[in-house]
């Protein structure tokens, strides 16, 4: 299976919790093409109000969305998981042209093939703008330390 994303469907508590958090990493390297592999060729996706299918689109929608998006740093944690399913809630800050920080809170609901590539993601967003004081995930750009807490631990 040249095209295989462990950890494979049926997924345990354990697996679904690693397939998050290499979701989560990928996210946080805001490369659109790393992050498109994770993806069927023809996955479907609904993203707050957009609709879109196939990893060329995957592509176009994260290039725009890093744009907007600044110092987009992203927490991932698996809510429930059945079979090939995995429904995760996430947070994540950003802040915008004009300085301004913004807190994005949202659900998503995942399901993979049989080689674990996401073949459907729906995620509903809701966006709160913080003051910088307020944000609480400062490390360096890219995937989130190991030791840092996670939204639980965090009270989010």
């Amino acid at each position: 299976m040249p095209d295989a994303r462990p950890p494979l469907p049926p997924f345990t508590f354990a697996t679904a919790v690693q397939k998050a958090r290499m979701a989560e990493n990928a996210w946080n390297t805001r490369d659109p093409i790393k992050v498109s592999l994770a993806y069927t060729p023809d996955s479907k996706w609904r993203n707050r109000s957009e609709i879109f299918q196939g990893r060329d689109a995957i592509v176009t929608f994260l290039e725009k969305k890093w744009l907007k998006e600044m110092e987009y740093r992203l927490v991932k944690e698996v809510w429930a998981f059945h079979e090939n399913r995995i429904a995760a809630r996430f947070c994540y800050e950003w802040k915008n042209a004009a300085d301004q920080w913004c807190r994005s809170y949202g659900n998503e609901n995942w399901q993979f093939d049989k080689n674990g590539l996401m073949m459907t993601r729906h995620a509903s967003i809701n966006d709160i703008f913080i003051a910088e004081e307020q944000r609480l995930f400062r490390w360096p750009q890219g995937p989130r330390p190991e030791d840092h807490p996670g939204l639980t631990e965090l009270g989010l």
